[in-house]
């Protein structure tokens, strides 16, 4: 999964930023055009998103590419995730899972939820490296951990189907009413489905878990 830049402190870039964000890609182009030829890491990865999705431009993988590895030769982080995501999905690319594990896992390492996500992913699903499902809960849990609802929501399917741990409900429910309470559609359909599994009790058991989850700002769920 891609994710769009988000930057914070960056002043030279807030203008670029704002023209986005109205829509006006051909201004915003410009201006992060100026700014990645001096080296401006968020503007390379703007770029590179705008490039890739087509935005104020026709849709240019190759091109997308190229900003995106000149923000990851800087370490970026979420260049690092973008480039992972079209590798994963062969966009302007050959398909390389491998080389998405390598993106994922910089981009991971450096916190990044969106990341960590992807990671998770590639462990539950065996792709680029064996199916491994205790290290695709550690890297859901991370994510997770910072309010990433599509981790919160395949927690609860890992939970639901005892991948890599024993199967319990009141996890699953659990996770999949954390991820619906953030807006998740698919969060609140789950949780619905698992709870025809359970009793009542188990449910109230289940819902007071999620509560005490979100006091503690989803650590230690």
């Amino acid at each position: 999964m891609i994710c769009l830049v988000a930057t914070a402190n960056a002043a030279p870039i807030d203008d670029a930023n704002s023209f986005h964000m109205r829509g006006d890609y051909t201004q915003a182009l410009k201006l992060y055009k100026r700014l990645a030829a001096q080296k401006n890491v968020p503007a390379q990865t703007m770029l590179g998103w705008m490039y890739g999705g087509g935005q104020g431009v026709t849709q240019d993988y190759p091109e997308a590419l190229k900003w995106y590895r000149l923000a990851v030769s800087q370490g970026d982080a979420i260049a690092q995730n973008n480039l992972g995501s079209l590798y994963q999905n062969g966009l302007g690319v050959k398909q390389d899972y491998r080389e998405a594990l390598k993106l994922f896992q910089l981009s991971a390492a450096q916190g990044y939820a969106m990341a960590q996500y992807n990671l998770g992913a590639l462990y539950q699903n065996g792709q680029g490296i064996g199916l491994n499902h205790k290290e695709a809960l550690k890297w859901y849990r991370l994510a997770a951990a910072q309010g990433h609802v599509y981790a919160q929501n395949n927690l609860g399917v890992i939970y639901s189907d005892g991948q890599g741990v024993p199967r319990d409900n009141n996890h699953a429910h659990m996770w999949f009413n954390l991820a619906s309470a953030a807006g998740y559609a698919d969060g609140a359909k789950n949780r619905d489905l698992i709870a025809q599994r359970m009793t009542h009790q188990q449910i109230e058991k289940a819902q007071d878990m999620a509560r005490k989850c979100q006091e503690r700002n989803f650590k230690g769920c």
